[in-house]
């Protein structure tokens, strides 16, 4: 399966037309994709109304939906952050560490674009979509 991170999503339901909004385009409607409980609830918090979150709900829960974090994934979660720390790389936000840890942990694919993903990329394993 294939995680496609906030950042993508955003950039999609906006229209920017950027590698990876072009990457997910060409992954609609073929059942590879899975969203994030974690990307779910980034993505409603940003629009605008009440119509506009139903719109974008309805589109992403076309998609299979999973959750993210859970009392099993969390240490793994901190030792990655604590791992990563330990090489000198700070992760900016532990939202994306979830996803990565999630992605790593499921043997997902991630379309990202976001820097916060690179070190994961390098040091963790992290599979991306390019």
């Amino acid at each position: 399966m294939i995680v496609v991170d906030t950042t993508v999503w955003i950039d999609f339901f906006r229209g920017a037309d950027t590698l990876q909004t072009a990457l997910l385009r060409t992954l609609l409607g073929r059942g590879l994709i899975l969203v994030g409980d974690i990307v779910l609830l980034e993505i409603l918090q940003g629009v605008r109304g009440e119509g506009e979150a139903a719109r974008v709900e309805r589109a992403l829960r076309s998609h299979r939906i999973d959750p993210m974090l859970s009392p099993e994934t969390a240490p793994r979660v901190a030792a990655n952050y604590r791992f990563l720390r330990s090489l000198g790389v700070t992760v900016r936000k532990t939202i994306d560490l979830i996803i990565g840890t999630h992605c790593i942990d499921g043997a997902h694919v991630l379309l990202h674009a976001d820097r916060d993903f690179d070190p994961m990329e390098r040091h963790l394993g992290l599979r991306v979509l390019r």
